[in-house]
């Protein structure tokens, strides 16, 4: 199997590792997805779509549940919050930039890091007005 950074890829969970957790990538290549990029609870035998982050000099490979290079995850980032704000009755959300980043992690299944980042990218869009309080849907 070819596979390229970016690759989008079906993944299995196996199981449970001190770094994160082993995966089957397309039913056949043994991958590892890291801790630190999982934002939700994870189970073996979970089957979802990963991305591929980098093919290792001793052939290892490490996958991502989240696209990779910076445009593809802003933009994607990006919409998560769009949608919740298009979503929401009022319009506004009242998750901030200064939020705890356990709220963030709750609502959006991301970091605070990746939430700043998409706000500051909607707000350079005109498409969100930020206060102290709350985030708001420019209409």
């Amino acid at each position: 199997m070819d596979l390229q950074v970016g690759d989008k890829v079906k993944l299995i969970i196996e199981r449970e590792t001190p770094l994160g957790y082993n995966v089957l990538i397309e039913g056949e290549i043994e991958g590892l997805l890291y801790r630190s990029d999982v934002f939700s609870e994870m189970e073996e035998g979970m089957e979802g779509i990963g991305f591929i982050k980098n093919i290792r000099e001793d052939g290892k490979i490490d996958v991502s549940l989240r696209p990779q290079g910076y445009l593809n995850v802003i933009d994607h980032d990006a919409n998560i919050v769009l949608e919740s704000l298009r979503e929401s009755p009022d319009g506004y959300l009242l998750v901030t930039d200064k939020s705890a980043p356990e709220t963030i992690r709750a609502q959006f299944n991301m970091s605070k890091k990746s939430y700043k980042k998409a706000l500051g990218n909607l707000y350079k869009e005109k498409l969100i007005n930020i206060t102290s309080d709350r985030i708001e849907l420019i209409n």
